[in-house]
């Protein structure tokens, strides 16, 4: 399984959700993308475009056309995708980690879903191979880890990269 974003959505609004998220990526440049329900209120999507860039379009869309949204609730922006298995999500965390500069701190977020690992042993896993400090109250990266049964999406994100459709409209819509 491929994807490079994480939808998720009210249960049972997968197949609203699809749609919308169809009708936003071919209105800003993919009409190929493909997706795919996990779980009730989750989708997987595998789109052409920058998932980083497509965040920032969407806070513009908020701002502009907010009625635009109404079944998506958070994009989570996935930079790899790896097979679930401890050894390899240590190598590929390593090699993702090279963005944070040595006085930056982090924390590890990890969502489990279909699957026997604990995320006390993710977290080991990980934190073995960073040598930043940790802050789990205002970090400068987040480590994300989306466990989806065998597939595990990871990136190391900013605060701003995470989209969440409620709180967008809730800060930047006045009345």
């Amino acid at each position: 399984m491929h994807f490079n974003l994480i939808v998720s959505t009210f249960r049972n609004a997968e197949n609203n959700a699809k749609g919308e998220i169809f009708h936003l990526l071919d209105r800003l440049g993919d009409s190929k993308s493909k997706s795919k329900s996990v779980m009730s209120g989750l989708i997987v999507v595998n789109t052409s475009l920058n998932v980083f860039d497509l965040i920032d379009q969407l806070r513009e869309l908020v701002i502009d056309e907010p009625w635009e949204i109404h079944y998506i609730l958070r994009l989570l922006p996935i930079e790899i995708v790896i097979p679930t298995r401890l050894e390899q999500l240590s190598i590929e965390i390593s090699k993702l980690c090279t963005k944070m500069k040595q006085k930056d701190t982090y924390r590890i977020t990890v969502e489990k879903r279909q699957n026997n690992l604990s995320s006390r042993e993710i977290i080991s896993a990980i934190a073995k191979e960073i040598k930043n400090k940790v802050d789990l109250q205002n970090p400068d990266w987040t480590i994300l880890v989306e466990t989806i049964g065998q597939y595990t999406g990871i990136s190391i994100l900013r605060q701003h990269q995470i989209f969440s459709s409620i709180v967008e409209k809730r800060d930047r819509l006045t009345f």
